[in-house]
């Protein structure tokens, strides 16, 4: 029907043009950023979904960090019992030494100065070795293995929710070593005194440096068994943080080959759309043309 007041092929032709061009803005957005949803009105639900998982991805990465950390600090604390290792290990090779009858009075009296400052040695490892500016051992005054990091049960965060913590505790062990230390030398002490172990008459002390040396191997095996369940954490949030980040992109990252392909389509419905709009307001001039 040929109408002077209402043309609905104009009508209709400029519904589907505004459709058009809404679209072909949304596709050029979406190109433009990179991503599917850029508000919530693009998918309110992916959003949800997407958001969930943008804060579970944020929290295993910082759950990440914190396991590294951890095994950095227990692996400053091994590296520091391992020096203690090692100054127990020379302590008993004076000990052994110095127990046999072929040491003179004088060989035993410099073998006990190196004794004693190998006692204060250890005093001074385990006062002031710490990390982050936090002593691991003792609170820096005392060299009982109290008020020190390792004095306590640690806990780790190591997932985004509340539920996902590692305990460690290690204070029984250094309870026993700092114990077993103050047996070995009477310079690891509050008031250091000259030593006399090895002028003993009877070589007990080589059973004590034994005792001593193993409470150290108890005390790394603890933190070497940790660590090591940390770096185990660290492999399974990895694995979790790909897959979920993945999931994430797929929800919120444009796919460019399908969009660049619909953009294309609306440009050319565009184009269409202008050229028989333009056609269908030549409409009006055929009814004019039956009034001649």
């Amino acid at each position: 029907m040929l109408s002077l007041h209402t043309n609905a092929a104009a009508l209709s032709t400029q519904g589907s043009l505004g459709s058009t061009q809404k679209a072909l803005s949304t596709s050029m957005t979406r190109l433009g950023t990179g991503l599917r949803i850029n508000s919530a009105m693009d998918d309110a639900a992916g959003l949800q979904i997407a958001t969930r998982l943008n804060a579970q991805t944020r929290g295993m990465a910082v759950a990440q960090r914190n396991t590294q950390n951890g095994i950095s600090m227990m692996q400053t604390a091994e590296g520091a019992l391992n020096e203690v290792s090692n100054i127990l290990l020379r302590m008993k090779d004076l000990a052994t030494e110095a127990f046999s009858a072929s040491s003179t009075a004088t060989d035993k009296t410099a073998m006990q100065g190196e004794y004693d400052a190998l006692g204060t040695e250890l005093t001074n490892i385990v006062k002031n070795t710490s990390f982050g500016g936090t002593q691991l051992f003792s609170n820096g005054t005392t060299v009982d293995g109290t008020l020190g990091k390792l004095s306590a049960a640690m806990n780790f965060q190591i997932g985004a929710s509340a539920g996902e913590s590692m305990a460690v505790n290690v204070s029984t062990q250094l309870t026993g070593l700092t114990t077993a230390l103050g047996n070995v030398s009477t310079q690891y002490a509050a008031a250091p005194a000259a030593g006399t172990e090895l002028s003993a008459a009877t070589n007990t002390m080589l059973t004590t440096l034994g005792g001593a040396i193993d409470k150290v191997g108890e005390l790394r095996a603890s933190l070497g068994a940790a660590s090591n369940r940390l770096d185990h954490v660290y492999n399974n949030l990895q694995n979790m943080s790909t897959n979920t980040s993945a999931a994430k992109g797929r929800i919120m990252d444009v796919d460019y080959a399908t969009e660049t392909s619909n953009m294309t389509t609306k440009q050319m419905l565009m184009q269409a759309s202008s050229a028989m709009l333009k056609q269908s307001n030549g409409m009006s001039g055929m009814v004019m043309s039956l009034l001649q």
